[in-house]
């Protein structure tokens, strides 16, 4: 997946929570998340992203998605800053 190649060398934004708010701040070009997260999650990064006119790519798993974030915990959702 050629998309997580790019999130590793990327200024990101890890975690829902500040996605979220990076998505509404205008400050993210594509997004990322995880089909295996909370579906509550899912609904809240798919609406901001239609929102907002952000491209939503999907990664298997959590535990794919925080690889290759670098961080060491299975992540829902991840952001490539503009």
């Amino acid at each position: 997946m050629p998309e997580l190649e790019k999130l590793k060398k990327a200024d990101k934004v890890v975690g829902t929570r500040r996605l979220l708010r990076a998505i509404e701040a205008g400050e993210i070009s594509e997004a990322y998340l995880a089909l295996d997260c909370d579906l509550f999650i899912a609904r809240q990064i798919a609406d901001a992203c239609k929102k907002a006119g952000v491209r939503l790519y999907e990664v298997d798993t959590m535990k794919k998605l925080g690889e290759a974030c670098g961080v060491e915990v299975k992540t829902a959702s991840a952001g490539i800053r503009k």
